[in-house]
């Protein structure tokens, strides 16, 4: 299976998850990504302290195309602030937070319905 050497462009659903990373496009990644509907692009995050406004900046670039981001927060569901919700919130995107497996499995549910969505996964070691 080839290796992700950092943006694949489209929407994918994602095929695996667990062990560090996650499969989609016939790809593998160690390490977390954010998918747009503009592609998968590898997301530095690893652990959610590590969460910004400037790392969700894929999501507000694409913010015409996107309703709805899943926040994968790793092993555990964590908290959204109101520092990166009510940004999101004024770029019409509503945000939830909860544990990278239900939100992997979660985005590739709307992916299916054709929703405006997007994800920002933090990996699961």
């Amino acid at each position: 299976m080839p290796r992700f050497d950092g943006f694949v462009p489209g929407r994918w659903p994602l095929d695996a998850i667990g062990a560090g990373g996650f499969r989609f496009a016939e790809m593998s990644h160690k390490g977390s990504i954010i998918a747009t509907p503009a592609g998968i692009r590898i997301w530095p995050v690893t652990q959610f302290s590590e969460l910004t406004l400037a790392s969700l900046q894929p999501v507000l670039d694409e913010a015409e195309a996107i309703d709805f981001l899943i926040i994968g927060t790793g092993a555990d569901i964590a908290f959204i602030p109101p520092a990166l919700r009510e940004p999101l919130k004024q770029a019409g995107i509503t945000v939830e937070g909860m544990a990278t497996g239900a939100a992997a499995r979660t985005y590739n549910v709307l992916v299916g319905e054709d929703r405006r969505v997007a994800a920002a996964l933090i990996a699961i070691p």
